[in-house]
């Protein structure tokens, strides 16, 4: 069973500020906990209402019903578990990295997370306005992808003042993607979701690019900022014969 303590630590996680005391997120779904716990991840407690899964002392069986009480998602999974934040470690200023200015969705960092691990970007920086990475709904959209990219939370007027790296940044008339040469190392940054990307980082940019409308009546305003991301990612990669 969930004791009371449990149930209302647990439901305080869906806060960043009880996260940060606590040092605590919550991860769920079989899938998702499998890869944290594969990537090393400390466990805090896991609960399950198949008894085959509860098999350590910090292993809880419970009800469906006990498990929707303490579960972010509309409709419980089978499992739910909660981890320490891991240590964060230092940013290397090398390769390909993301940065993301002021992202205010859970659903679109949790896919960018997904996208960096799946492409081999290893460390994401994010403004100190882009949404927690330890949100339930961005673990949630991550599917375990969040163990293997590193997420550093920053300045990014100070960080892109001292890199050596080439900053690339999207934007609506920016120099056609598809017919740049694309370096191997560098910075690729994305905007908020409405606004894009604010005035200060602009004058930080040193590539101004972008992904170009094919349809007839280019009235599309913008997409969305995870398949920006997803398209450019993957031509940098195509780029080096990745």
């Amino acid at each position: 069973m969930v004791s009371k303590s449990q149930t209302k630590l647990i439901t305080s996680l869906n806060q960043k500020k009880y996260r940060d005391q606590a040092g605590l997120f919550v991860a769920e779904g079989s899938k998702v906990i499998a890869e944290l716990l594969n990537e090393g991840v400390k466990l805090q407690w896991f609960f399950s209402t198949d008894t085959a899964q509860v098999t350590a002392a910090n292993h809880f069986h419970i009800t469906e019903t006990e498990l929707q009480k303490i579960s972010f998602l509309k409709t419980a999974n089978t499992s739910l578990a909660v981890f320490g934040i891991p240590k964060s470690k230092p940013l290397q200023d090398v390769g390909l990295i993301v940065a993301l200015d002021a992202l205010r969705d859970p659903g679109n960092l949790g896919t960018i997370i997904r996208l960096c691990d799946w492409f081999g970007v290893q460390d994401l920086v994010c403004s100190q306005d882009t949404a927690d990475c330890f949100n339930p709904k961005v673990v949630q959209a991550t599917m375990g992808s969040l163990a293997r990219v590193r997420v550093h939370y920053l300045s990014l007027s100070e960080y892109f003042s001292k890199t050596q790296l080439p900053i690339f940044g999207g934007f609506m008339d920016g120099k056609n993607i598809y017919s740049e040469e694309l370096p191997k190392d560098g910075i690729i940054v994305l905007g908020n979701e409405a606004k894009g990307i604010s005035e200060e980082i602009i004058q930080k940019i040193t590539h101004k690019i972008t992904i170009p409308r094919f349809g007839t009546s280019q009235k599309t305003e913008s997409l969305n900022v995870a398949t920006a991301t997803a398209i450019l990612l993957s031509e940098f990669r195509r780029s080096i014969g990745m």
